[in-house]
Parts: C-alpha cells; structure tokens; sequence
C-alpha cells in the first residue's frame, strides 16, 4: 500500500491519540529502515528504545519464528521454560532475586507502586502508602503512573488522579522536605527521559538509597528507558552503585515485542503472594524468547561497546558546528542534544524526520536513542544527515 492509501484507512479506523510523522516503514535491518516507497532513513530512535538489537536481527528472528512455531501462549496457571529462563538470567546478571513478568513500562511501574505498599502495610499497618517521585519525571500513561510523573503538563483532563504521591527535585533535602510518616518509598529515574535525558548525580542517589534505608522506604528506580543496556550496563543502576528494592523494566527487552515487568531483591521477593498482582499476556513465550535472544546478543562485550559508541556520537554531534544545536548530555546510547534558544525542539524533530534520520524529542532537547547494535557506518550515515538537514 501507498503511503496515502495507509494514511486514509488510519484517519479513518484508528484513534487519533498520536501526531504520527508523514513516514509509512516497510521493512529494515539493523538501524537501517525503508519507507513503503523505498526510502531510506537511518533510525536514530530504535522505536523510542524499544529495538534494542535493531531491527530483524537474525538471532532474535530466529528465536522468535521458532518459539511461534511451539507455543504462543498458555497463562500463568502453567509453567513454561521462556519465562524461567529469562528470569534466571535477569536476575543473575543484575544481581535481583526475582522477576515479574507483564507487557509494558506503565505496567511494571504500577507492579512496584503496589509492591511497596503491600511491604509497608503489612509491617507497619495502614496509613504509610505514599511514594516520593522526582519533578521532571515520566512514570508512564495509566491514571496512577501519571499521578506519579513529575511534570504538570501531562496533569490535565483526567482528573481524579489516583492519590498517594508527592514530588521533590534530586536533591536530599527537597526529598526530605516532602518526606513524613506516610511515606513508604522513592521512585527514581536515574537518567529521567522524557523530563529532557537528565542523568541523576551520583552522589545524590547514593544519598537517597541510604535515607531510604534508614527510613525502610523502599527504592524503587524507573529503567523503562535506560535498562537493558541503553545506558552502558544492563541496567543503570550497576553504575550507580547502588542496589534498588525493586527496578521497572520494559521498552528493550524483548526487542521489539511488547514486554515489561520488574525485578525484585531478596528483601521483596515474598510480598506478593498468589492473587495479590497478575498479567494474563506476562511472561508470553514468544516475548520472552525474545528477549532471551537479546540477552544473548546483548553480553557483557557488546554492551560495554554501548558506551564507546555513545561517546563517538555525542564528540560527532558536537562536532558538526551546527548553529541550531548545543552541548550534549547522557549516558550510553540515550543522548540528549540541546536546542538553541528560539527554536523549536519539534520541528527541527520532524525536519530530520523528513530528512531521513528518524529523532525523538525530550522536555526541551533533541533525544536520540539508536539501536545498541548501531554500526560506525550507520552513526555516520546519520550524522551526515544530521549536518545536511540542519546546517
């Protein structure tokens, strides 16, 4: 079908919940993808990080074609080997003691909002339920997950808000200033994403995770966005040095299937008792066959490129000498560029878009979050896209 012929039947069947770029995508390899009418762009957004292993990896199609042909779905009323295997090699490799398995970032995040209340109310009773979030950050879409994100723009129209949340900026006293009798944990993003790709100094959450410890409050930290790789280590926090309660994943970890959860440490591993939390698609054989195929692909060796490949982007960007754009910031390959006072993040967004580099937007920045696998060749196919469209 046309890009025209697919853009009709959309406006005509779906709802109009998105402000899609003119881009209809056919098909691609690796970080390089092709428009129904054969155009090529290089992927600098990864399907805001969800292709953690870009697209149609041969492994990760591999492992994907061969679970279909096995087992699509059974339920969590029966084991099946996917989803221990993963388990196993999550929690073995970030050091948690256990997995929860559902279908989104949203999700996870709900899964350890009730999980620290749950901890709270059965050893210290009722009235101890509300979460500490950080200004500027983004817990996901749901009414409670909203209720907890640190930006007001996203607090319109769907109030009654779930109640139980109170924000503070990254810094131990404002954390203390909205702390009181009722608190029962802190849920942090350690590079906050859609607030504008901010990392947390490091200082400051190894300060937090002590004043949560003296206080019992859980830590709860967000790595829908920087987890499975995206910021140099599987997961964010290993390079924090600290050890989370609980930590919220999702976006790359099936590659491209829809997946999320949490994992927990030995601390929670038995809040939750049958009943108390569920997902009928959680734990789906097909995702997790995914995503133990980018756990393979993804080993310590390639991830640890993660960062090589940043810092080679990030020096490129700055390099260009392009007006319209600043300094950089980030970690891995979750980059944000800023944008030159007086212009629009968005357009010049949607000018690359047409250009032929796929970007993101963030708060006030440009936000790139290419595949993991990007090759040199790609970043600098992008990177001469990036100075042509903008110069």
């Amino acid at each position: 079908m046309t890009y025209e012929e697919l853009r009709e039947l959309d406006h005509s069947y779906v709802v109009r919940s998105y402000g899609r770029n003119p881009i209809a995508i056919d098909h691609g390899q690796g970080a390089t993808l092709y428009g129904v009418d054969g155009r090529e762009y290089i992927d600098f957004a990864s399907g805001i990080g969800v292709l953690s292993v870009g697209t149609a990896h041969p492994k990760w199609t591999a492992a994907v074609e061969k679970q279909a042909g096995r087992l699509a779905h059974v339920s969590n009323l029966y084991y099946s080997e996917p989803y221990i295997r993963l388990a196993e090699r999550l929690c073995t490799r970030s050091g948690m003691a256990a997995a929860f398995f559902g279908n989104s970032g949203a999700e996870g995040n709900e899964g350890v909002i009730k999980l620290a209340r749950k901890y709270s109310w059965e050893k210290y009773g009722e009235g101890r339920g509300t979460v500490i979030t950080l200004n500027r950050s983004f817990h996901g879409r749901t009414v409670t997950t909203l209720a907890a994100t640190g930006q007001d723009v996203f607090h319109k129209y769907f109030f009654p808000f779930t109640e139980g949340f109170r924000h503070a900026d990254p810094t131990i006293d404002s954390v203390k200033q909205a702390a009181g009798h009722d608190v029962c944990a802190v849920l942090v993003e350690l590079v906050q994403g859609e607030g504008g790709v901010f990392p947390l100094d490091k200082g400051f959450v190894q300060a937090l995770a002590q004043l949560c410890a003296d206080r019992d409050w859980l830590l709860l930290v967000d790595e829908v966005q920087t987890g499975v790789g995206r910021t140099g280590a599987l997961f964010c926090f290993q390079q924090y040095g600290v050890q989370p309660d609980a930590v919220s994943f999702a976006k790359g970890i099936a590659g491209g299937l829809p997946m999320g959860g949490f994992l927990v440490n030995e601390k929670c591993r038995h809040v939750f008792a049958p009943g108390d939390h569920a997902s009928t698609f959680g734990g789906n054989p097909i995702s997790a066959a995914a995503a133990c195929a980018v756990l393979d692909i993804l080993d310590d060796g390639a991830i640890r490129q993660v960062n090589e490949k940043g810092q080679y982007l990030r020096d490129g960007i700055e390099a260009l000498g392009v007006s319209c754009l600043g300094k950089t910031r980030g970690l891995g390959l979750m980059i944000g560029v800023e944008v030159q006072d007086g212009l629009s993040n968005k357009e010049l967004c949607a000018h690359l878009n047409e250009a032929g580099l796929l970007s993101l937007t963030a708060g006030p920045v440009l936000r790139f979050l290419p595949p993991l696998t990007i090759t040199k060749d790609e970043m600098d196919k992008g990177l001469a896209v990036l100075k042509a469209a903008l110069s």
